[in-house]
């Protein structure tokens, strides 16, 4: 047995183990909370030796890709490479801090144990989903993760709200399942294959012929429309703040792994989706969208939970409009910085409450003036351009880099402004802007170093940006600026009304709500 196949079968048992862990003996309830405890746990911590090992093979001998059962299209094999790798020693390394964090959040639980359950389920799902090899796989590992997440969801029958909100998100995850089901009679129908390795190279085939069938463009749209579906994409996002009744490490799992799982299926499969441009294009619209109303949102919630589930939301849309602009690496970048981010913000959120702080985003008791915010957000703009054109890195160039830079922006643009609400120094100022430059030359490092290491492992888009693909980044930066400008000055009138609509998420829930809700 060569080292490859090795990796290939530890990995394979990794992810399965946890999706059988639910089979522990059972003597009795309590015991059994236990064992499986002790197994996710364990399970959990072993899948992390296991992408250690796998991350280091891939490095040295290049991607894996074994089969270990044929039957007709479907093959059980796995396809591991530079990006399989990244998200499998993330989904591992989350994986042993909530299954850790949920041994004392639940102790003494009655559903401890189901919990359980559905946390190896979710987990196993995962890890299957990043290494498949087979689209089929991939789907039954997609389908798998959902109703794993459905049982957490539905941890605790008795409280309505999380029904209805468990029962909206089931709804949406089977529509997505038969977006999946679609791209899967297609590629069928076009490359005769479910296999990975042969759709890639069928479809680079097709690209450098300049030949895109119709089935090419259904593939790419149905993948398109799974992955706006599971990522909580407007206008089927209202589900995910809805879940905040779930337990805190419910909450974790699902908001900085689960969720990511249609930014995964994009970038996974961008050689079909960047087939049909249409379908990237409508991905961007989207995205771009999502983030601005998601974001506007967010900055009203008076909830810390329900706060940080539209930025998880707003979050989503950014990763969305990157990939639909062609910016897969950065994409990653994004996966695995909001991840880690969410998964701390969401397990310290009970700490965060402090009642003396009020609301979260209210107007300040000391607005500044249009003119300061202004500044603060065109220094900060100004530095990351500037850094990134220092590294090669335009709007012609790269947008979707930049944009995720316009992320950075915000927060830095709120760390000048903290200089400004005390006594303003030039030195101070001076300080502040060092201190954005060298966030900026951080940022982009990371992006330079997740290029060279998913090189081949996603596609490298070559060409320059289009004018809907700037005007999209123009209308987020616009919308950050604003949103920035909106929560450091006082609001007039009419943005007083307009707080109100946006506190209740301009009313969208409710009307999602009252239609689950007939009979």
């Amino acid at each position: 047995m060569t080292f490859s196949v090795l990796v290939a079968a530890l990995l394979l048992f990794s992810a399965f183990s946890l999706v059988f862990a639910v089979f522990v003996p059972r003597e009795a309830a309590r015991s059994r909370s236990a064992s499986l405890e002790k197994a996710a746990l364990g399970l959990t911590v072993f899948s992390l030796f296991v992408a250690l090992v796998g991350a280091v093979s891939t490095a040295f001998l290049g991607p894996i890709s074994v089969q270990f059962l044929e039957i007709g299209a479907f093959h059980l094999g796995v396809y591991f490479d530079a990006l399989s790798a990244i998200l499998f020693a993330l989904i591992s390394f989350l994986g042993v801090v909530v299954a850790r964090f949920a041994r004392n959040y639940l102790a003494g639980d009655a559903h401890v144990g189901r919990f359980f359950r559905g946390f190896c389920i979710t987990t196993g799902a995962a890890l299957l989903l990043v290494i498949s090899g087979n689209l089929l796989l991939f789907t039954l590992a997609w389908m798998a993760m959902s109703l794993g997440l459905h049982g957490l969801l539905t941890l605790y029958p008795e409280r309505a709200g999380a029904a209805l909100a468990a029962r909206k998100k089931f709804l949406i995850s089977r529509l997505g399942d038969a977006c999946l089901i679609g791209a899967l009679v297609f590629s069928y129908r076009l490359f005769g294959s479910w296999d990975f390795e042969t759709l890639f190279a069928r479809a680079a085939e097709l690209k450098a012929a300049g030949v895109l069938p119709a089935e090419a463009s259904a593939i790419a749209l149905f993948l398109v429309g799974g992955a706006m579906l599971k990522s909580a994409q407007f206008p089927f996002h209202s589900w995910l703040p809805d879940t905040m009744e779930t337990p805190t490490p419910v909450s974790a799992l699902m908001h900085a792994g689960i969720v990511n799982a249609g930014g995964f299926l994009i970038i996974r499969l961008s050689p079909l989706v960047s087939l049909a441009p249409l379908a990237l294009q409508i991905l961007a619209i989207v995205g771009a969208f999502t983030a601005i109303f998601a974001a506007i949102v967010m900055t009203t919630q008076t909830s810390v939970k329900r706060s940080l589930a539209f930025s998880t939301v707003a979050q989503m849309g950014f990763m969305m409009l990157q990939c639909g602009l062609g910016a897969f690496s950065v994409a990653v970048l994004h996966i695995v910085a909001h991840s880690l981010y969410k998964a701390h913000a969401f397990l310290s959120s009970g700490s965060n409450v402090a009642p003396a702080k009020g609301t979260l985003s209210m107007p300040s008791a000391r607005p500044l003036s249009a003119g300061f915010v202004g500044a603060a957000f065109g220094c900060a703009l100004l530095v990351v351009t500037g850094v990134g054109a220092l590294l090669g890195i335009t709007p012609e160039k790269e947008p979707g880099v930049l944009l995720l830079g316009a992320v950075l922006v915000l927060a830095l643009t709120q760390f000048l402004l903290g200089l400004w609400r005390g006594a303003f120094s030039p030195l101070f100022f001076g300080a502040g802007l060092g201190v954005v430059a060298a966030m900026s030359a951080a940022y982009f490092a990371l992006h330079l170093a997740f290029s060279a290491m998913l090189r081949g492992a996603v596609p490298v888009s070559g060409a320059a940006a289009n004018a809907l693909e700037i005007a999209l980044c123009v209308l987020v930066l616009g919308a950050i600026a604003g949103v920035a400008a909106a929560r450091s000055a006082r609001l007039p009138q009419w943005g007083r009304a307009f707080y109100v609509h946006a506190l209740n998420g301009f009313y969208l829930h409710t009307y999602a709500n009252r239609l689950l809700s007939r009979r």
